[in-house]
């Protein structure tokens, strides 16, 4: 097996895992509550992590210790961005949306993390990328607003700050890339400063796990060790064996296929005329943006 096709196939295992989180996660929350399954998923992976790093002999592997003090507040800000805040979002989120809504909407993302990008570093966007950027966000207020003004879900809000955290995470980690640290260090330290956010909720996780039923258990386990920390060694995998970014960042436009697929699967769920409709200006929006959006390098 050659490299391009590696990394084609890790990257397509890695938009499978995440897609699977979103109908998984509206499973789960019938006996374990947003801000519980927030701090399981975050620390699952942060152990996870943990024995990779001090098992592995791989350069791009190993956990070392942090550099400088002052990285210790970048991994801060990853563990509030990437994990704490970024999983309330996404379990609070999905108490009200259905799997097709969720990722949908949390496809804006590469987006919204363009903007930051604009007005943080000053990075180029051209045209077309501020019309697909238009576009896209057009799609979402068609999702809010199909049935009025007052029919907005509070879910589809939830995700839309997801995005906006999953943004910042992003700069964040490509900070902490300039300084050295490969991709398992920074999931490792930043899953386990999200989880030491959210360990005031371990009473509730405790009394919510006693009454769970296994297949609830062995769910969560599934959430932290494939969605939220396997699936981020295989992302960077496809990357560093791909020719071209692009061939693997394109894979996340199949994730609300993936999900919806599933979501009706699991739980039966059936896009209503707004979710396709909104769903397909984003995508739309998201993907000319992604191949489109920015100036070419000379």
């Amino acid at each position: 097996m050659n490299n391009r096709l590696k990394a084609n196939l890790a990257a397509f295992i890695t938009v499978f895992l995440w897609a699977s989180a979103f109908p998984l996660t509206k499973i789960i929350g019938v006996q374990i509550s947003a801000n519980p399954l927030c701090f399981l998923r975050c620390i699952i992976a942060a152990l996870l992590m943990v024995c990779i790093g001090l098992v592995s002999k791989s350069p791009g592997l190993r956990l070392r210790k942090l550099s400088a003090k002052g990285d210790l507040l970048y991994f801060i800000a990853a563990g509030a961005t990437g994990f704490a805040f970024y999983f309330v979002c996404f379990n609070k989120g999905l108490e009200t949306l259905t799997s097709a809504e969720a990722s949908v909407i949390a496809a804006t993302a590469p987006v919204i993390t363009s903007i930051l990008l604009y007005f943080i570093f000053k990075e180029r966007i051209n045209i077309v990328g501020w019309i697909s950027i238009v576009g896209a966000f057009a799609g979402v207020a068609v999702m809010l607003m199909w049935n009025g003004v007052f029919s907005i879900k509070v879910g589809a809000l939830w995700l839309l700050a997801l995005s906006v955290s999953f943004s910042f995470y992003s700069i964040i980690s490509r900070r902490l890339t300039e300084k050295g640290y490969n991709s398992l260090e920074i999931v490792a330290y930043g899953a386990l400063f999200g989880s030491l956010f959210m360990v005031i909720f371990l009473p509730q996780t405790v009394t919510e796990l006693s009454k769970a039923d296994m297949p609830a258990i062995l769910s969560v386990i599934y959430l932290g060790l494939m969605p939220t920390g396997v699936s981020y060694i295989l992302w960077s995998k496809a990357i560093e064996l791909s020719e071209r970014t692009s061939e693997i960042t394109n894979y996340i436009f199949v994730t609300p296929l993936l999900s919806t697929a599933m979501g009706f699967m699991m739980l039966r769920e059936v896009p209503d005329v707004a979710t396709i409709a909104g769903g397909i200006i984003i995508i739309l929006g998201v993907v000319t943006f992604s191949l489109k959006g920015t100036p070419k390098e000379l």
